[in-house]
């Protein structure tokens, strides 16, 4: 081992492969051209769940079809790898959403984002609600703000801002399809921080909202984009973009680091199936939290001990080919969610093909189902052709489908989906204490701040500044 690089480059490990640790080291490229940086990735090709495949003229994306701008982090490192050009607004046609309702697919009422009404007229018409869901979501601007600030589970903040009935019909699925975590235990300081917020400074959600909503399209007049986008040629585009800007040689696949040692000046790492460790300057472990608990274990006793407290959840994804002919429903939306108190097997299910062009051949109608989460991961115990016969039976008493699919492909999401349980700010803040008292060192990933492909390229790229800084 040779440790003495006081007149070498400046050699940077990142230790995952994904859109992290991607992102972690095409920010490294910009910020010093100069360094050496090694991406060790253990599996065969680098994106983690981001993947796109094409079948039969299918385009199948295995994991997020699109992101959100309203964090901008993702969207700047799409045009900052020249993907501008390839960037998709959703279809403006079709831009609403279903939920389940006794069976029938009903939409969200307009303006409802998430937590609040910024319209009260359309939740008054809607058949989702009761009268007395309807009189207690109206009553909302007059409860009390909650002045203790301890963290609250998103399934309590919402039934004492909103009621049950609102909670149940509409809160609970929406966000539900996001995070398919456990409500009762989901931190509502840390996946829906802007609403608590909103309380603090609005005393209700009812305002708060509609504030928010008249700043939005005061600050948006004249933009160019809608608050989703997808790639024309699928997200894994993305990462071959990022990759082909990055060094000759960064990336090594299948490379699995065993051991991490750390010596006065320098970090060793052992990667598996090589006789000889690889001493670096800096380091930024971009995996998942129970992995990188793993490796820091004789680094870092607390440090890893924290990490291993971060929960996950895993889900399936049944994706399926349709003929339009074979579909009674007029497919006017982007898709469904499923409430729990409808007592079905799925959480939800997205038309791919409606919301982007490109993603079925002409006639057909691409489908994805989500199964699992934090509140169904027995299901995840089922074999595929289990999972296939319930997203099946689902899509066509939902969707009045009759016949076979033209294809179908399944996606397991084993141990993928981070829970932001109560106190995992505070949980988070240790761990980022801990990790800044190990020199030139830096964790990334959404086990940490934010979920979703803007906070992953976010959480890489503060990393990158980190060890660089």
């Amino acid at each position: 081992m040779n440790s003495d690089l006081a007149n070498s480059k400046r050699r940077v490990a990142i230790i995952g492969g994904g859109i992290t640790g991607l992102a972690a080291a095409h920010r490294l490229s910009e910020i010093d051209s100069t360094a050496e940086v090694t991406l060790f990735e253990a599996g065969n090709r680098v994106g983690g769940i981001l993947e796109t495949i094409r079948r039969d003229g299918y385009l199948i994306e295995r994991s997020a079809d699109m992101f959100t701008t309203k964090e901008p982090w993702a969207l700047d490192l799409c045009r900052r790898v020249g993907l501008e050009d390839q960037l998709m607004n959703t279809n403006e046609a079709f831009r609403r959403a279903f939920v389940v309702f006794r069976g029938r697919l009903v939409p969200v009422p307009e303006g409802f984002t998430l937590m609040s009404p910024a319209k009260m007229w359309p939740v008054l018409r809607t058949p989702l609600l009761s009268g007395w869901g309807k009189a207690r979501l109206a009553w909302e601007r007059f409860v009390p703000t909650r002045h203790d600030r301890s963290d609250e589970s998103l399934h309590d903040f919402a039934i004492r801002r909103l009621g049950r009935e609102v909670y149940d019909r509409l809160v609970q699925p929406l966000i539900g399809g996001i995070y398919t975590a456990d409500p009762t235990k989901l931190s509502m300081q840390a996946a829906m921080p802007e609403f608590v917020a909103m309380e603090q400074e609005w005393g209700n959600l009812t305002r708060g909202v509609r504030e928010k909503a008249t700043k939005t399209k005061r600050e948006g007049t004249g933009a160019r984009y809608g608050m989703f986008l997808g790639l024309r040629d699928g997200m894994e585009s993305l990462i071959d973009a990022i990759v082909a800007h990055l060094p000759v040689d960064c990336v090594r696949l299948n490379s699995p680091v065993q051991c991490i040692r750390r010596h006065e000046h320098t970090w060793e790492l052992t990667v598996e199936g090589e006789p000889d460790s690889c001493d670096f300057d800096a380091l930024i472990v971009a995996t998942r939290a129970p992995h990188a608990a793993d490796l820091l274990r004789a680094i870092d006793g607390g440090l890893s001990q924290e990490l291993t407290g971060i929960q996950y959840a895993s889900a399936a994804v049944p994706v399926f080919g349709y003929r339009r002919d074979q579909i009674t429903h007029p497919l006017d939306g982007f898709g469904f969610v499923v409430p729990f108190v409808e007592k079905r097997q799925i959480l939800s299910g997205s038309f791919t093909s409606i919301k982007f062009p490109g993603r079925a051949p002409d006639d057909s109608v691409l489908f994805r189902v989500f199964i699992g989460g934090a509140c169904q991961e027995e299901l995840m115990s089922l074999s595929d052709e289990e999972l296939y016969s319930i997203a099946e039976r689902e899509l066509a008493e939902l969707l009045g489908i009759r016949g076979e699919p033209q294809i179908r492909e399944l996606v397991r999401w084993n141990q993928a989906m981070p829970q932001y349980h109560l106190g995992h700010l505070d949980r988070v803040a240790r761990i980022e204490q801990m990790a800044s008292h190990l020199p030139a060192f830096a964790l990334a990933g959404n086990a940490y701040r934010g979920v979703g492909i803007p906070f992953c390229v976010r959480s890489g790229e503060l990393a990158a500044e980190a060890v660089c800084s």
